[in-house]
Parts: C-alpha cells; sequence; structure tokens
C-alpha cells in the first residue's frame, strides 16, 4: 500500500529528453479494472467451455484442443497462465506505443470486449442446449 501511495514515477521524467516515460510505478486504475476483468472472464470461458463440451460441442482453436488433449486440469493452467502473462506483457507495456499510432493499452480494451463477447456466445449456446 504505501508502494502504491508514493509511488515516484506517477509523472513523465525530470529530464526534458524524455517526455514521456513508458514504464511507471502507478496505472491508471481503469487498466486495474480492464486487467482483473479479463483475468475473471478467461475464467469464465474456461468453466464454460468445459460444460459446452461436455454436452457435445468442440473446441475450435486447434492449440486449445490439443492442451485440452492432455486433460481438463492442463487445460486449465495453460489457459489462464497464458492469459496472466499477455495481460501482465500489456499493462507493462501500456503506455508503449504500437507501430506509433496507438497505445498498446487499448489491446486489452479489445480483449476484455472479445472475451465478454465470447462469454455471452457461450452462455447462449449452453442455454440452448439446456
Amino acid at each position: 500500500m504505501y508502494g502504491y501511495l508514493r509511488s515516484r514515477r506517477i509523472t513523465p521524467a525530470r529530464r526534458d529528453d524524455n517526455s514521456e516515460e513508458l514504464f511507471a510505478d502507478w496505472h491508471h486504475p481503469w487498466l486495474f479494472f480492464l486487467a482483473t476483468g479479463t483475468m475473471l472472464l478467461s475464467c469464465a470461458d474456461a468453466f464454460l467451455t468445459l460444460l459446452l463440451i461436455d454436452h457435445g460441442m468442440i473446441e475450435a482453436n486447434p492449440v486449445m484442443n490439443a492442451v485440452m488433449a492432455q486433460g481438463t486440469t492442463v487445460f486449465t493452467s495453460t489457459k489462464l497462465a497464458m492469459t496472466a502473462f499477455g495481460i501482465f506483457v500489456l499493462v507493462f507495456l501500456a503506455k508503449a506505443r504500437f507501430m506509433n499510432r496507438m497505445r498498446t493499452g487499448l489491446f486489452l480494451t479489445t480483449f476484455f470486449t472479445f472475451y465478454a463477447c465470447l462469454v455471452c456466445y457461450e452462455l447462449v449456446n449452453l442455454l440452448r442446449l439446456m
């Protein structure tokens, strides 16, 4: 808590040649919401995927289908680890610019939206099967 409240790199660097600080100790609360929400939606996606497969659906992603052949524990662990690593990298580089056009923090918003749509799609399919 002390480090959060007393972060030293909230504002841009003291030097004139660095107009924008890429790596900061403090991130906007919106990034926390997006990161936590994306991780929760990823957990819901893993749970709903396993439920839908029990009801006769198939995994469309060939990589995750191969991982799922190893077992549900390996599938869930791999899916959540990959998502957590991606979120960590995107939060760390949230102020960086992709192709000098847009901040990489926008990718978190995109992934959050993608997972929200995917979970809604899975819920609709699950309700249709029941």
